[in-house]
């Protein structure tokens, strides 16, 4: 079994390739790789693709190397590779991108990534830091959440959220002045706003869970 991590030039992946590889050693979860070469996502088992910074700049970096983004759509809407986004990479799974310029994300969860504005006004923007999960019914019963409940805290550090289409796909928030989307998920995909190579055991959970999934 092969997971892969993508690498296109967005943030440091050490951490998530350390956790990553930690669980994979843990579960029993095969070889983690981390690339920017379309053959090696052509055959993978599963894909992880992180992301920090802003939602353009993310997407042009992934359209810059040749033939990359063209082998996750391949691998994930086609053969129904599970699929794993973090951070900015689960932001771009959304069909637009708002943050400075209007992006064209994925499209493959419905919604849009649009700037937090938080009701209370002494909240601060950037969302910053440990925060509670809130999971809905359909992502406690789902396997990559299995372990987790209501009130569990993750790691966050985000200046905008996805504003999620169709609720059932919204598998976890957060309160900060309002719902924040935290977990998102249909079908083989799965995607994460916070960090979960960051979030301790918690995250360290989810990964372990997402590397034994079967979906």
């Amino acid at each position: 079994m092969l997971t892969v991590l993508v690498d296109y030039d967005s943030g440091n992946l050490h951490s998530a390739e350390k956790a990553f590889q930690r669980m994979a050693a843990e579960v029993g979860g095969g070889e983690v790789l981390v690339s920017s070469n379309p053959e090696d996502v052509a055959r993978a088992d599963r894909i992880v693709l992180p992301g920090d910074g802003a939602f353009p700049s993310c997407r042009r970096a992934l359209g810059s190397f040749g033939g990359l983004f063209e082998a996750i759509e391949d691998s994930v809407t086609r053969r129904a590779v599970p699929f794993m986004g973090i951070c900015v990479g689960m932001q771009m799974m959304a069909t637009w991108g708002r943050e400075y310029t209007d992006t064209q994300g994925f499209d493959w969860i419905g919604g849009e990534v649009v700037k937090i504005n938080p009701a209370d006004v002494t909240l601060k923007v950037p969302h910053m830091g440990w925060n509670d999960l809130v999971i809905s019914e359909l992502g406690q019963a789902h396997p990559v959440l299995a372990g987790l409940q209501t009130g569990d805290h993750t790691y966050f550090v985000h200046s905008y959220h996805f504003r999620v289409s169709n609720p059932a796909e919204r598998l976890a928030h957060v309160a900060y002045g309002g719902e924040i989307t935290a977990i998102i998920g249909r079908e083989n995909m799965v995607g994460m706003q916070f960090h979960p190579e960051k979030s301790q055991a918690n995250g360290l959970r989810l990964i372990g869970n997402f590397l034994r999934w079967r979906p």
